[in-house]
């Protein structure tokens, strides 16, 4: 088999009136991150490096912001519609690391949840 990587990422302001979704964990914050999806930065750059080390495009190509299908998903269904696209060109997911650059909030109580959701939607 052969064996390809990809990096991805993501960048969404913090706005007033949003949940702070991370890696499909409701994250206590005042502030959440924009996007027409849930805006969870850290699944949306690990569907970019799916898609990109499988050759497939990136997240835009396939869940445009422009589709009004997409607006408010969560991003752990976008995850999934992008293991099913890995898995019908013959590929699959078999190692993710992924590291957050955030100033605030502190994420270290969370990380442990975040990791295990991960896990489960990446099979």
């Amino acid at each position: 088999m052969t064996n390809r990587s990809g990096i991805g990422i993501d960048t969404h302001a913090l706005v007033d009136g949003r949940p702070l979704t991370l890696g499909g964990i409701s994250i206590p914050f005042d502030k959440g991150l924009s996007g027409h999806s849930d805006g969870d930065v850290l699944i949306h750059a690990i569907i970019d490096a799916l898609l990109g080390g499988a050759g497939l495009g990136d997240i835009g190509t396939h869940f445009p912001s422009s589709d009004p299908q997409y607006k408010d998903v969560a991003s752990t269904e976008l995850l999934q519609q992008t293991l099913d696209l890995l898995k019908n060109s013959g590929w699959r997911a078999t190692y993710v690391d992924a590291t957050i650059l955030a100033e605030q909030p502190t994420l270290s109580p969370f990380i442990k949840q975040i990791a295990q959701s991960l896990a489960t939607s990446l099979n």
